[in-house]
């Protein structure tokens, strides 16, 4: 399934994320922090796209003719960029205890490929995926964590299918998780959080305690 404009469109939320990235979308970077304080865990924000973003402006004003997103896709498709995903997770692996990840839109596929059986020892504990894009039903079979599910209703790269199929597949498989359904909002509202958009803020801000909740209850350093 293809990932949809929304994915990318832009509401830039106020405020300074901590680190050192230069990135022209904070969004993401801000929510970590929100996950670093709460929880009480070291965050990591890795970049698996080799430094290219898509340009700002453009996706801020909704301008897609201006915006190669398929071009940005061949570069940066599952095939490409799995192995860094697992190399930064084997990575993390060797060097905590814990490891567990957030995943949101492209992202959504990969924390499902981190916490799957194949793994033998899984390479995350627990994950928590938010309107995930270019899942697959065999991503879905092969899940072998605890998982949290954060499902906007209206969702074109979420199938209805996928989602339930999800929750089936789940069951039958008895892995624990937490399903996390907002009505009236769409794809994209859990890192985007705009304002402007009927009840996307305060999906924004449940999606974000929601995931808390659940990272704290197996999260803990000592």
């Amino acid at each position: 399934m293809s990932i949809a404009t929304c994915c990318v469109t832009g509401f830039q939320w106020a405020g300074t994320p901590s680190g050192g990235d230069n990135s022209n979308y904070p969004n993401v970077r801000l929510l970590a922090d929100h996950y670093a304080r709460e929880v009480d865990a070291i965050v990591f924000v890795p970049d698996f796209f080799d430094g290219e973003e898509l340009p700002f402006e453009p996706v801020d004003k909704g301008r897609w003719q201006e915006v190669d997103i398929g071009g940005f896709m061949q570069r940066h498709g599952r095939d490409t960029s799995e192995p860094f995903i697992f190399e930064c997770a084997c990575a993390l692996r060797k060097q905590y205890k814990i490891v567990e990840a957030v995943g949101f839109c492209y992202n959504g596929w990969a924390a499902f490929r981190l916490g799957a059986k194949e793994h033998g020892k899984p390479l995350l504990d627990r994950i928590t995926v938010g309107h995930p894009s270019l899942l697959t039903k065999k991503d879905i079979n092969e899940v072998a964590v605890p998982i949290q599910i954060l499902d906007p209703e209206l969702d074109p790269v979420y199938t209805v299918d996928l989602k339930t199929y999800t929750s089936q597949t789940l069951q039958q498989l008895n892995v624990s998780f937490d399903y996390q359904y907002f009505p009236g909002v769409e794809h994209a509202c859990l890192v985007r959080g705009d304002p402007g958009k009927p009840g996307e803020h305060e999906a924004m801000i449940r999606g974000k305690n929601a995931a808390v909740n659940w990272l704290q209850q197996f999260c803990r350093r000592p």
